[in-house]
């Protein structure tokens, strides 16, 4: 399943690491002054590389709310297969 994580950075810091980038500031320096690895400035970069907060906001908002829907369509497959084997339908 997908890493659900809240991460401790908001999306206005992320994008502003990402802009300090842009400026030309070293990423090994931006890395240490927020305490944050490479691999995840990278990762950052490669989900909201050229978006503006709002943008970023709204990723995460629907990113939240896709895993929900799919919880809830494997909810319900779960209780089709159960309603399935209780009444003995065959596929």
């Amino acid at each position: 399943m997908a890493d659900m994580r809240k991460s401790k950075f908001s999306e206005e810091q992320i994008i502003g690491f990402l802009k300090q980038a842009e400026a030309g500031i070293p990423v090994a320096e931006i890395c240490r002054k927020g305490g944050f690895s490479d691999a995840t400035f990278y990762k950052w970069r490669s989900k909201f590389g050229g978006m503006d907060v709002p943008d970023a906001q709204r990723l995460r908002e629907l990113e939240a709310e896709n895993a929900k829907l799919k919880k809830l369509l494997a909810e319900a497959h779960l209780d089709m297969h159960a309603l399935k084997s209780v009444l003995g339908v065959k596929r």
